[in-house]
């Protein structure tokens, strides 16, 4: 027999370094063509810092994103950054980014202001030009502006940016502290049919629902999003370093023994976004990389419940421990 069940978890989770103390630098320069490199030693994972970053950059200067270069090579030529984990790389490393350039913009126009005949409050930088706020059509190309402080005023234009959280001891009276930049929340619904004859639990549909602050990117949002969503799902059913623990026996010797979702096992997956914004995130932004593989394992081992009147918490759910389970709660109902 099959029989169907659906199960919710919920999640938040943090945004860098409990308790502070991580930090992140960037350099921009604008030059003379009119584009910009941004300089940063924060590293790719895949979580789309090569995107995310230049597009925040390039918003700030009026730019296009492929006007925007990254060099993300070494920290002996690219400033440092503390290090891609703890969910932190979109919000600290988006910070420093955009204070970078913020103070290139300011010296774009400090050198454009005598020659738009205005002071530099009144200026914005749109569609690659420094122009008046309230006369767009009074402009210089940013390519000009820069041109213009090199050779003429000898100013390089470059702006640097840093943000971090100073350490926050908690106080050994009270336990007082700030340990949190910013907190991502999150809800997983996942519905599972499980063959109550051979215990194979088959994942059928999953829902999440992401707090993500700011979506800088929404579809490398949502891509991290199911990746995740795949990952906790695989670990739920399949995935098993010690399949005999503690005896390391049918232990898997190599990646192509070691048995992970495919693309034979993803169910319907659907993502959204709700974006509640951080006070202090780079246009709202919050960390969500991490935690989207968090919720969805307890989202199937609570659907499982559902579905059968047992509770398996030991992941994976393997049909073994699926009839084990079942064959225990048939003999409690029998002995009364």
């Amino acid at each position: 027999m099959k029989k169907r069940g659906k199960g919710i978890a919920m999640a938040f989770y943090p945004t860098g370094m409990g308790g502070g103390g991580d930090f992140t630098n960037a350099i921009v320069k604008i030059k003379p063509d009119g584009t910009a490199d941004l300089i940063m030693g924060t590293v790719e994972l895949g979580q789309g810092a090569n995107t995310v970053l230049p597009q925040m950059v390039a918003e700030i200067l009026g730019l296009t994103y492929e006007q925007v270069r990254f060099i993300n090579d070494n920290t002996d030529t690219c400033p440092i950054c503390f290090g891609s984990f703890a969910s932190r790389v979109t919000y600290f490393a988006g910070n420093a980014a955009v204070e970078a350039a913020t103070s290139a913009r300011e010296k774009l126009f400090e050198i454009a202001a005598p020659d738009l005949d205005a002071p530099p409050e009144m200026l914005e930088a749109a569609d690659g030009m420094i122009r008046i706020k309230s006369r767009p059509d009074k402009a210089v190309p940013i390519g000009d502006v820069a041109t213009k402080g090199l050779y003429e005023l000898h100013q390089f234009v470059v702006g640097t940016g840093t943000f971090g959280r100073p350490r926050s001891i908690p106080d050994p009276e009270n336990g007082a502290c700030d340990p949190l930049a910013t907190l991502a929340w999150a809800s997983v619904q996942i519905e599972v049919e499980v063959d109550t004859e051979t215990g194979i639990v088959t994942i059928l549909d999953s829902k999440s629902v992401y707090d993500v602050g700011k979506a800088i990117n929404p579809a490398l949002a949502r891509q991290q999003v199911e990746g995740g969503a795949i990952m906790g799902m695989s670990w739920a059913t399949l995935e098993n370093l010690y399949p005999q623990y503690p005896s390391p026996n049918f232990q898997p010797r190599s990646l192509g023994e070691y048995m992970i979702a495919t693309t034979m096992d993803i169910p319907n997956i659907e993502t959204f976004m709700l974006e509640c914004p951080s006070p202090l995130g780079p246009f709202g932004a919050k960390g969500i990389g991490e935690m989207t593989a968090n919720p969805p394992s307890p989202a199937v081992v609570n659907a499982v419940h559902d579905a059968i009147g047992v509770w398996i918490t030991d992941i994976p759910i393997t049909p073994e421990k699926v009839l084990r389970a079942l064959e225990k709660k048939k003999k409690e109902e029998n002995d009364g």
